[in-house]
């Protein structure tokens, strides 16, 4: 089974694109849910990010998000250290996964692909691009994160420039019509990986 990288910065709209590959019958894996359930389940991960972080990283068994998030973002150290804690885990999380799918190729939707190395093991990629302030206005629309958490984030990301240079596909995500059109093409032309 091929494996594809979907990836987009923040309010890029790659989640939206990863249902629209949901939606056509392709298996998805969403990198960050699955970090987030093993970041509740693991304890090895919870000793460890509880002994980087402090105590208030986890709240009634469950990650603070908000807690961790302002720390992280703003310390680019402790944010390589976190994923160097919760990355190895999800990756062999994601090769269990791959084993019980079917089909010609899976989507691996994943936040940093080009900036931890992801996109090495996998056999294309698809970038989802979006002007930075649509990005703004989309995450402040969902609520929960102000502009400066949001810019934080931004800048821990590679910019959209450098990673349309590695990636094999790009997305421009505009409107969701023509989105949802270029991808139908895409699901064509990987279809045929198989053949």
């Amino acid at each position: 089974m091929k494996i594809i990288g979907l990836t987009g910065g923040i309010g890029s709209g790659k989640t939206t694109v990863a249902k629209m590959f949901m939606d056509l019958g392709v298996p998805v894996y969403i990198a960050d849910d699955e970090a987030r359930q093993l970041t509740n389940r693991s304890k090895i991960i919870r000793r460890k990010l509880t002994a980087l972080l402090g105590d208030q990283t986890y709240v009634n068994g469950k990650i603070n998000n908000t807690y961790v998030a302002n720390i992280i973002f703003n310390d680019v150290r402790l944010l390589q250290e976190v994923n160097q804690i919760i990355h190895p885990k999800v990756a062999k999380h994601f090769q269990r996964w791959v084993a019980k799918q079917e089909g010609v190729y899976c989507i691996k939707e994943v936040a940093i692909l080009f900036e931890n190395g992801g996109h090495e093991k996998c056999d294309m990629t698809v970038l989802v691009t979006a002007p930075k302030k649509e990005r703004v206005a989309r995450v402040l629309k969902r609520g929960g994160i102000s502009e400066e958490a949001i810019l934080a984030r931004m800048g821990n990301q590679w910019p959209d420039k450098k990673k349309i240079q590695l990636a094999d596909i790009v997305v421009e995500n505009l409107d969701l019509k023509s989105t949802e059109i270029k991808i139908k093409e895409i699901h064509a032309r990987l279809s045929k990986m198989g053949e």
